[in-house]
């Protein structure tokens, strides 16, 4: 049985990698110089429901691409970092730039290159489809979506329906 993600409505800060939150993972090559990704329009949704209700939104992912260029322009996203490697010391600069703890921050990521930042933080989400070195992470909560397909709204939803209900008591 699913159940809600347990998040803490003093979260400020979603951190996420995007292949493979905001993608399924697969890259459609048409031709030498055409790569395509799927995005859903569920996860584009969640971004404008985050930056509308004041969370801000930092997307680091080890590739680059330009979709996310397109969701970086779109939303007027501030911090997006592609094609980065070792994901911890820019995770540490956001954090460092927002003046926030560990506590205030929400980090989602799928794959290896995520662990250390998922490990830094207090709230860390993935999906069920993450590395199988993500999943032995003690403290990790997975969403009901499936990558690609919903997992970052639902993480935005879930977190927004946190705040207003902590705001309205």
């Amino acid at each position: 049985m699913y159940k809600t993600l347990e998040l803490s409505p003093e979260i400020k800060l979603i951190v996420s990698d995007f292949d493979g939150i905001f993608t399924d993972n697969s890259v459609y090559i048409l031709d030498t110089e055409t790569k395509m990704k799927k995005l859903s329009f569920k996860d584009l949704m969640g971004v404008a429901v985050c930056v509308r209700n004041g969370i801000k939104l930092a997307i680091i992912s080890g590739e680059k691409c330009p979709q996310i260029d397109y969701v970086a322009e779109k939303f007027a996203l501030e911090d997006v970092h592609q094609g980065i490697r070792n994901k911890l010391p820019v995770f540490q600069q956001i954090k460092e730039k927002y003046a926030l703890s560990s506590d205030e921050i929400l980090y989602v990521g799928d794959d290896i290159n995520d662990i250390d930042c998922l490990k830094s933080v207090k709230y860390a989400i993935s999906v069920s489809e993450a590395n199988y070195k993500v999943k032995e992470l003690p403290h990790l909560q997975y969403t009901k979506a499936k990558a690609g397909d919903g997992a970052f709204r639902e993480i935005v939803d879930n977190l927004v329906e946190l705040k207003n209900s902590v705001a309205h008591v």
